[in-house]
């Protein structure tokens, strides 16, 4: 029988729990076989799979890709060898199943559901397998099969499921590398440095260098670092100890350190071993700043357990942290957390990975869109679109809930199987989950479009070179040897579009938009204007690409020196500013874009290149930007067919954006008060909306701003900005 050696490769998310094995085409042609047959992967165990083309990238490069079941039943890992051959499939007269780690209510409806959920599966004894059911996947072991071998369910197998878990299948860590979504590679990096030593230390032991000791997580909480190391500890198949840091501090004498002593020493008999720390920084804080003697002792403790052990190479130690500030920096030295690695907020495709591992049991219908669900899911993490998939499922399940006797002990499989999660559940459940990392900073997800801000394309134009084109296309810039903008300032009329014309940018752009109104940030407490400044930079950072709104940036940074009694407050909260937008620290897919009506109040400092770069004039609409801007306002509105927009356009000299949309609703009104019922609204309703509402742009006004233009250029031309 013809057979091939290929190596494992991780499975992709929409494959998991399938039971599918990709090969690609050279490999099926030689082992004769075809997509959809049965094949037999043997390592230290034997299990099947059935053969499924490979992806595009993967041909010729003899990479066979399984899913950490189909591996764990092998006995292999990633980047480990197995044999295929085409397998005998024998039908399945009788089969025993065993819940993996939980007590099931067993009755003939369930034993049915489940068989219809293995009917053409393969399966050999031993095995693990899941069952998707209402979104949760039930792991079941495989205790007996008659006959033996590979074997294959069909309506005539007869099938036995227990109650009680097996013993052997107690305590089996079920999370595989697949579980995690969006941390390739995080988790690349966390891989050689722990996976490696365990599984081959003659490796290291042949370069002559000690393996690495410790692995330091930090990132905001909800990313995914526990997860991580569970997976970690699952797929190196070493043993698991996780210490909670408050849970070992005690209140006598010796007694913590004593519990750490002891962890340490089972690790070591038991090796290979990974000791998991979650919250570190409970029991390892700075030693300076803690004024108790005990959380001195545990953090000397611990620091004596990790450079201590002689010849640790199977034992490692992975800590993880959301406060990486907070830790004993004698703790972060080489020799004891020799590597640290940030677990960030996941970006769009890292979302959509994400999306796809918590809706795997999900019987989604034709309509949900998860690409479109991880566009908009800006600044989640992994914990957060997993809450956000339960409230999902939570919807669902009103909607059905009528439906359902909740006086019967078991609801019927029937009824199960009809329920469906629909892209509505999503969408409800979206605005109700807040992203963890964005909770302090108001932070949206703007829905407007060039085409809803009406005219002004040449503005338009310039903010798309500004914003979109770095964010979108970054490497034309590269190309060409310059940096793109930081900063935009847009200044003109109030009312004629500069907010809107932000939101438009963040869409456009896809990135979040964090929006910051000047005296918010105004506090009376020394150093917190400040500190409010550095933490919206800060979580612009975490949540990039972002475009940060500086709404009346004239409240914010008013001219220094010019005597205001505010203690020198907002003369710091201008120094901070400058410092974030052109300080030593480079701002990576951040755009900051500030709006004001007062350009002549704004410290010329932040107005210079290299802060603010584009300072764009908002102008009032001329008679074109008028009738698009009308259009838009009357789109939705049933006005009569004798209504001359391009009169009104003529009309409406002077007036900006925001007064025309406040003509077209009181034109509305004044129809609603012809007639409460009037299902139109007609052009003499217009012509009496104009006489009461008047331009808010005066000549004047007009004049000025053309003048601070003016100005503007003459300052700047002396010093044009290099790229």
């Amino acid at each position: 029988m013809s057979e091939v050696q290929l190596r494992v490769g991780d499975a992709r998310q929409r494959d998991v729990g399938r039971g599918i094995a990709r090969i690609d085409q050279r490999t099926m042609q030689k082992l004769g076989i075809s997509a959809g047959d049965v094949i037999e992967i043997v390592n230290k165990r034997t299990t099947s799979a059935i053969a499924w083309p490979a992806y595009s990238e993967d041909q010729n490069r003899d990479i066979i890709r399984i899913d950490g079941f189909t591996r764990k039943n092998s006995g292999v890992a990633i980047n480990e060898y197995v044999v295929i051959r085409p397998a005998k499939v024998k039908t399945a007269l009788a089969m025993t199943l065993a819940p993996v780690d939980m007590r099931l209510n067993v009755d003939e409806d369930f034993t049915n559901f489940v068989k219809n959920r293995l009917m053409e599966r393969t399966l050999v004894e031993g095995d693990t397998t899941l069952v998707m059911m209402l979104g949760h996947a039930i792991p079941f072991m495989v205790s007996k099969t008659r006959p033996h071998g590979i074997i294959k369910v069909t309506a005539e197998s007869r099938i036995t499921i227990l109650n009680e878990p097996t013993p052997e299948g107690k305590g089996l860590p079920r999370t595989n590398y697949e579980d995690i979504g969006g941390l390739q590679t995080e988790m690349q990096r966390v891989r050689e440095m722990v996976e490696l030593p365990l599984r081959h230390p003659e490796l290291f032991q042949r370069l002559g260098i000690e393996p690495p000791k410790g692995v330091l997580l930090h990132g905001p909480p909800g990313c995914g670092k526990t997860l991580l190391a569970r997976a970690v500890a699952n797929e190196s198949e070493a043993n698991f100890y996780s210490i909670n840091g408050p849970e070992i501090m005690s209140k006598f004498y010796g007694e913590s350190e004593a519990r750490l002593r002891e962890i340490f020493l089972q690790a070591q008999q038991n090796a290979p071993s990974i000791i998991f720390v979650d919250e570190l920084d409970a029991i390892a804080p700075k030693r300076e700043e803690v004024t108790g003697e005990v959380e001195r002792r545990v953090v000397a403790q611990l620091l004596a357990l990790m450079d201590g052990l002689s010849g640790r190479g199977n034992v490692i130690v992975i800590g993880a942290t959301n406060r990486p500030g907070a830790l004993d920096p004698a703790l972060r030295r080489p020799g004891r957390f020799d590597r640290e690695i940030e677990i960030g907020v996941p970006d769009k495709n890292g979302r959509y990975e994400v999306l796809q591992i918590h809706t795997r049991g999900m019987p989604l219908a034709e309509g949900v869109d998860l690409l479109k669900l991880s566009a908009m899911t800006h600044g989640y993490t992994g914990a957060d679109l997993s809450a956000l998939g339960r409230e999902t499922a939570m919807k669902a399940l009103r909607r059905y809930l009528p439906q359902i006797n909740l006086e019967e002990e078991r609801i019927p499989p029937a009824v199960l199987e009809k329920m469906e999660v629909t892209m509505e559940d999503f969408l409800g459940a979206y605005k109700e989950v807040t992203p963890t990392a964005m909770r302090e900073v108001y932070i949206e997800v703007t829905t407007v479009h060039w085409d809803d801000a009406g005219g002004l394309d040449d503005v338009k134009q310039r903010l798309k070179e500004a914003v979109e084109w770095p964010i979108k296309s970054p490497e034309v810039f590269t190309k060409l040897g310059i940096r793109p903008p930081k900063g935009i300032l847009l200044y003109g009329p109030p009312g004629c579009g500069k907010t809107l014309l932000a939101r438009a940018v963040a869409t456009e752009s896809e990135a979040n938009f964090i929006s910051i109104k000047g005296p918010e940030v105004f506090s009376k407490w020394v150093g917190e204007s400040e500190k409010a400044i550095r933490e919206v930079f800060r979580k612009a950072r975490m949540a990039a690409p972002a475009v940060i709104f500086l709404d009346e940036i004239d409240s914010l940074t008013p001219k220094r020196g010019m005597g205001m009694s505010d203690s020198g407050v907002s003369e710091r909260v201008i120094s901070q500013l400058l410092t974030e937008m052109d300080g030593i620290t480079t701002l990576q897919d951040i755009v900051v874009v500030a709006a004001t009506n007062r350009p002549d109040m704004v410290d010329s400092a932040v107005m210079r290149p290299g802060r603010f770069d584009r300072l764009i004039y908002v102008p009032e609409p001329d008679e074109k930007s008028r009738l698009q801007i009308l259009k838009i306002y009357t789109k939705g509105m049933p006005i009569c067919k004798e209504v001359d927009l391009h009169q009104l356009t003529i009309a409406t000299k002077y007036y900006s954006g925001a007064d025309i949309e406040a003509l077209c609703r009181e034109a509305a009104m004044h129809a609603l008060r012809r007639d409460i019922n009037s299902t139109e609204v007609a052009m003499k309703d217009f012509l009496d909306a104009l006489k009461e509402m008047g331009p808010s742009i005066t000549p004047d006004m007009e004049k000025w701003y053309k003048s601070f233009m003016q100005q503007i250029r003459q300052v700047q031309k002396p010093q044009t900005p290099v790229a």
